[in-house]
Formats: structure tokens, sequence, C-alpha cells
């Protein structure tokens, strides 16, 4: 077991299985030293646990948590080309996209929900640039979308 996948025992967590794509394109990429993932969904077991906009249908609390599931299934793309969690550099950038109400302004905040977890289980690893957006409708009614870039190190 990594020392990643030991720290996200030690959180009461583990880490999920990849994924699968609902459409055309992969869930991570390598490129030379850098994973790309895909947009990751908050699935838990292949399912939504919760559906609709931020600020309405959606708390803003349940939605941190979403993100958290979120950061975890991006761990497990990372994982699925990067061949172990320890070969974590850094997090270089977090993409967020939040579905929100009209009036819902609190993306950042829901948004930490993947940035504290990737800190608590990666910590100085764990620290990035991010980008939290308020978009209108997500796919699957998916309340909270989050794609991470991270480094590798020499292999």
């Amino acid at each position: 077991m990594s020392a990643v996948e030991a720290k996200l025992a030690e959180m009461g967590l583990s880490l999920p299985g990849v994924v699968p794509p609902l459409a055309a394109y992969q869930p991570a990429v390598r490129s030379g030293q850098y994973v790309f993932t895909s947009g990751q969904l908050p699935m838990v077991d292949g399912k939504l646990p919760m559906t609709g906009k931020v600020g309405a249908e959606v708390t803003p609390e349940e939605a941190k948590e979403l993100a958290r599931t979120c950061a975890l299934n991006a761990l497990a793309a990372v994982k699925s080309v990067a061949g172990d969690l320890d070969r974590v550099a850094r997090v270089v950038k977090v993409v967020g996209f939040v579905a929100s109400a009209t009036d819902f302004t609190g993306q950042p905040g829901v948004l930490n929900g993947a940035s504290e977890l990737l800190g608590e289980v990666l910590g100085d690893k764990g620290v990035h640039a991010r980008s939290a957006v308020g978009v209108a409708v997500l796919p699957l009614d998916a309340p909270v979308e989050v794609e991470i870039q991270v480094e590798l190190t020499e292999a």
C-alpha cells in the first residue's frame, strides 16, 4: 500500500475504482511528468448520491462533501496512469465546476472540499492553484465536477 493510500486509510477513506467515462474520453492522460484528469463527478459505486443545483436542491455543505468525493475519484484516475500515488510530486492545478442556483455565489467554499482533501492526504504536495466556476448545469445533473493536474516525480 502506498503512503498516500495509507494516509487515506488513516482518515477512514479508501481509493475508489476509476469511474468509467460517460463519453469519448479517458479518465486521465499522462504527458511527460504531468497527469491531467478529466472532470470527475462525485460518483459512488457508479451512481451520483445527489443531483441538482447548489443553493437550491443541494446545500453548500452537501456540495462541499461531494467535492471531496470528486477529489478522491480524481486521485483514482491519477493512480490509473501513474501506477502509484507516491509518485505525485505536487498537485499543480484544480479546476472545479459548481452547478449553481442563479443567486448562489459560494463556489469557492464548495471547492474547498476538494482542496482540503488534497491537502490532508498529500500535505504540502497537495497545495495548488485553483479555479472555482459556477455553471448552469453539469453532466447527469451533478452538483459538482472537479479536475486536477499533477506533476509526477521521475520514474
